[in-house]
Parts: C-alpha cells; sequence; structure tokens
C-alpha cells in the first residue's frame, strides 16, 4: 500500500492553512462593545415610537462637564448619533414632529440642555452633524436627582395615555422632553 498525497489532498491542506487563520482571527476580534447599544419603545393607539442608542457607563468619570464638555454638541450617547423613529407625527415640546427618523442631540448645560432633532441619519458620534438640516431646537431644563446615581445612560419612556416624556438619566442628572401622540384621524 503506497502512503501519500494525492493532489486534491494537497489542496485541501493548501485551504485549510490560509484560511483557518482567517477564521479563528475574525473570532477573537469579535468583543462586546463598552457602550451597547439599547433600544426603548413606546406605543399608542397607531403611534409607534422607538429610539436606539448606545449605553456609555460612568465607570467612576466625571460625566458632564468633562466627559461630556458643557456647551458642546453631543450625540446623547455613545457610539453612533441616537436615532428616534415616530410612524405617525406626534408633538414634541409643543411643536408637530413628522413621522420619520431623526438624529437626537443635544448641548448640555448646567441647568439646561439643549435639543437638537435633526433630518440626517447614520452618523458616527456629532463629528458629522450639519445644523442646516435641524429640524427643530429647543430648551429644557436638568433635574438633579438627590441620592440616585445611574451608571449606565439611559433612556426611557414615561407614558400617561397620549402624553409622555422622553427621560435621558445619566450619573445625578435627568433630562425630560415632553411628547404627545395625535389621535387617530377618523376614516
Amino acid at each position: 500500500m503506497k502512503i501519500g498525497f494525492m493532489f486534491g489532498d494537497r489542496r485541501l491542506i493548501l485551504f485549510v492553512l490560509i484560511f483557518l487563520p482567517i477564521l479563528l482571527h475574525a473570532q477573537e476580534t469579535i468583543k462586546p462593545r463598552p457602550s451597547p447599544v439599547s433600544l426603548v419603545t413606546a406605543r399608542y393607539k397607531d403611534t409607534y415610537l422607538k429610539i436606539t442608542y448606545s449605553q456609555p457607563h460612568k465607570r467612576g468619570r466625571i460625566i458632564y462637564g468633562n466627559l461630556v464638555p458643557f456647551g458642546q454638541l453631543w450625540r446623547t450617547g455613545a457610539n453612533e448619533a441616537t436615532e428616534i423613529t415616530i410612524t405617525r407625527d406626534i408633538i414634541i415640546n409643543n411643536t408637530q414632529l413628522k413621522a420619520g427618523t431623526y438624529s437626537l442631540f443635544s448641548i448640555p448645560e448646567k441647568e439646561s440642555w439643549t435639543i437638537i432633532i435633526n433630518n440626517d441619519l447614520g452618523l458616527w458620534g456629532a463629528y458629522n452633524y450639519n445644523d442646516k438640516l435641524d429640524v427643530m431646537r429647543f430648551t429644557v431644563p436638568v433635574q438633579i436627582l438627590q441620592g440616585a446615581v445611574y451608571e449606565p445612560f439611559t433612556i426611557l419612556v414615561d407614558q400617561k395615555n397620549n402624553k409622555a416624556e422622553i427621560v435621558l438619566l445619566w450619573d445625578s442628572v435627568r433630562v425630560s422632553i415632553p411628547i404627545q401622540f395625535n389621535e387617530p384621524k377618523l376614516p
């Protein structure tokens, strides 16, 4: 009996030698993000609201005025710019916002934040932010939480029937954005 490699065996060995390291390396490089993607949703009758954002964590850092500087544009989260999607028009801070998907930016200050709804999508951070694409800007007050600290940046929707607030929480800061769902139109 003759022991040896046939031509097909050599191609298989060559294939394994070339692609096995690539496959092993790909498995090594997939790691969880330090600021994981999070999703918050709300529904009122036929209107659906969804906010997609990444959650940075405090990790012992000074957040506002340091990691997130006062007076500077912030993506309102980490990684990609935060996006808000609505399936029907809503009222946000007493102004109508058409159904669609928007980026949500903010400019934090000690006592108030400027909230920005922008038409540009798919942005990484706020690096290519274009204020000409702003749909609306408004200011909301800051609330300092006494005795509570939020480790991850958190967005939630506090809803009572057709009225709600989009609540931004991180460290000991709470910011609320008032919204109102419109009643469905009758046929």
